[in-house]
């Protein structure tokens, strides 16, 4: 049975065309010939943009799997959709569904240390290494030390866009139920059947019987598709950013950038 679903799924995945954009890699313009003290600013940035592609580039490559998955689960029985799932589906959509939230934090870690580092291009003298410890890094910190960089407003608003309100109810909060609590189901089951509740006011408990129905697997890509567009335009800032950052160091150093 296993050997079938797969088959199915592999015809479905070879008739449908690929839409993702992939996110580069080795694409710093920061020289190598630069002052030591550029050094953390220069793998931070090799290390980041590498981490942050691959994240990018692993959810384009599993909406794109969920999508061929949602063609093939369409005229499933229930027994064949807790088969495929139980197989193939839960894992790649386990991941993929939180991969907005990694992506979104991602971008805000390595964009609070760059531009805590780059701000050094511009006032070495009163620059103060007192950036908060990495598990204390919130967007705050990127925007403090972002503040002073044009393209750091884009980037924010981009960033803001990857794993927002509209995507956490869209998914039930996925993301933070699963790790949490107990997450909806994808192809087929129910969850949260009982829901406490307290009234405001009077403090009365009541307690309502419901069901959260499985998310369906096209919605789930259809979800990510988005997330994957938002991502690219948030890779995209962030280049934009990391440019105006290497100008200015470049600036200060006298040096040149990478051709």
């Amino acid at each position: 049975m296993s050997v079938e679903l797969y088959q199915k799924y592999l015809v479905a995945l070879e008739g449908m065309a690929y839409a993702g954009k992939p996110m580069l890699y080795e694409w710093s313009p920061l020289s190598r010939t630069l002052d030591v003290a550029w050094m953390p600013y220069s793998y931070m940035l090799d290390e980041f943009s590498v981490e942050i592609a691959n994240s990018v580039n692993q959810l384009t490559n599993y909406a794109h799997r969920l999508k061929a998955w949602g063609v093939v689960t369409s005229s499933m029985t229930d027994q064949e959709k807790l088969d495929a799932a139980c197989e193939f589906i839960d894992p790649i959509a386990t991941v993929a569904l939180t991969l907005p939230y990694v992506i979104r934090s991602r971008f805000i870690f390595a964009t609070a240390h760059l531009c805590h580092q780059a701000n050094r291009s511009r006032d070495a003298r009163d620059w103060k290494d007192d950036l908060p410890l990495d598990d204390e890094i919130y967007f705050s910190a990127a925007d403090a030390y972002g503040a002073g960089w044009s393209g750091y407003k884009l980037l924010k608003r981009r960033v803001e866009r990857i794993g927002n309100k509209n995507y956490q109810t869209a998914t039930c909060d996925f993301r933070n139920v699963y790790n949490h609590r107990f997450s909806p189901h994808v192809v087929i089951g129910i969850s949260q059947i009982v829901k406490r509740q307290v009234e405001a006011h009077s403090k009365k408990v009541t307690y309502a019987f419901r069901c959260i129905p499985a998310l369906t697997v096209k919605a789930v890509a259809e979800l990510l598709n988005n997330q994957c567009k938002q991502s690219y335009g948030a890779f995209e800032a962030f280049q934009k950013l990391i440019g105006e950052h290497v100008r200015s160091i470049v600036g200060s150093a006298g040096v040149s950038s990478r051709a």
